[in-house]
């Protein structure tokens, strides 16, 4: 019976091993992504925080050089959110060529894991031939004795 072993039995393997390096892969990206908008939000979180503080700086006339550090600090964050937004496209497309990857990797392993069940359904249904062919054999040789 050593009809019934899968000739690519080594490829499913490192399919299966692929798809396993693409999963990581993806959950890495998305990760690194998800890292990013978090540090997105806090950043604007901050600016609106210190924008209230801002606006309660400017009705006090006082303030003048506190003005200018806030101005300063708005603009410098703003570069900064630009950047994470920036980053955050970035992320998203590798993102996209992850799933896009571990997609296709799935269904390379599918393709072979349904030519292994195809395999091994013919198999059991050539066994199962082979055996009723047989026992009909046996039927018959039974009859032509006792007839």
């Amino acid at each position: 019976m050593a009809g019934n072993t899968f000739e690519l039995e080594q490829v499913l393997l490192y399919r299966r091993e692929m798809e396993k390096l693409r999963k990581q892969e993806f959950a890495l990206a998305k990760h690194q992504l998800e890292l990013v908008n978090e540090e997105l939000e806090r950043e604007e979180a901050l600016v609106a925080l210190l924008s209230r503080e801002y606006q309660k700086c400017q009705q006090d006339i006082g303030c003048i050089d506190d003005m200018k550090l806030y101005l300063d600090f708005f603009s410098r964050k703003r570069t900064e959110i630009q950047q994470y937004g920036e980053q955050i496209e970035q992320l998203d497309q590798i993102m996209d060529e992850k799933r896009s990857d571990l997609m296709e990797a799935s269904k390379e392993k599918k393709v072979l894991e349904s030519l292994k069940k195809k395999q091994a359904f013919e198999f059991r249904q050539l066994i199962a031939v082979r055996e009723r062919n047989f026992l009909d054999e046996i039927s018959i040789q039974k009859k032509g004795k006792s007839a």
